[in-house]
């Protein structure tokens, strides 16, 4: 009896960013794509660290604040945020920007993600991008605060008295600098980005459509 065809391999590294509206749209397209392509492709897919906003303060910064300062106005950003609320709606993700008090640093999230796949495997760290994803645009919930972290991580089945010792610490820092520095001289300016077998690259927030036809034609090359 001949033995089953293995099935192509494909791995998609996100580089993304917990507080990006567009990353959140991102996720939701790219799951629906996955459904797509269905069992014919083993696809692995890994989280990696981008920073809106490195300038942010551990607690993060008054949200409307943050907007008057960087769009000039209330109404400016509310203009910008339009199209977010419109395609977020169409991915069924119920964004309540209104609900959002704090933009926040993003780095402690991005140590903890970084755990996640490195100490418990890709299938957790995807879980927890999704719960710290809807944490703060859904509930309104401070990503940078480590207490919520904590409860990010306890839903994720995460060691959570682990992850406090190590969210206390400076561990991985200079890691995730490193990596976000790395993508950045590589030419990624903006999020979400997907790296493809390392080789293939797609910029921004891509229609399920798309993003599927490009993994089936990446799988057959492979």
């Amino acid at each position: 009896m001949d033995a089953p065809a293995q099935k192509p391999q494909v791995t998609i590294d996100i580089v993304s960013d917990v507080m990006c509206p567009w990353c959140y749209i991102g996720k939701k397209r790219l799951e629906n794509a996955l459904a797509e392509v269905g069992d014919d492709v083993d696809v692995k897919v890994q989280w990696m660290p981008y920073q809106l906003d490195a300038t942010l303060p551990k607690m993060g910064k008054d949200r409307q604040q943050y907007f008057i300062d960087k769009f000039g106005s209330l109404d400016a950003y509310a203009q910008v945020y339009a199209p977010i609320r419109e395609a977020g709606a169409a991915e069924g993700i119920p964004f309540k920007l209104d609900d959002i008090k704090v933009s926040p640093n993003t780095m402690d999230a991005h140590r903890l993600i970084h755990w996640a796949g490195q100490d418990y495997g890709l299938e957790v760290q995807h879980e927890l991008v999704s719960i710290l994803m809807r944490f703060y645009f859904e509930e309104g919930k401070n990503i940078g605060d480590n207490e919520v972290l904590l409860e990010a991580a306890k839903l994720a089945d995460m060691g959570v008295d682990y992850m406090r010792e190590r969210l206390e610490s400076d561990e991985d820092k200079e890691l995730i600098t490193g990596q976000i520095q790395s993508m950045q001289a590589a030419g990624v300016s903006g999020v979400p980005f997907f790296i493809i077998n390392k080789k293939y690259a797609l910029q921004g927030a891509q229609p399920k459509e798309h993003i599927a036809l490009v993994i089936q034609d990446v799988a057959q090359k492979s």
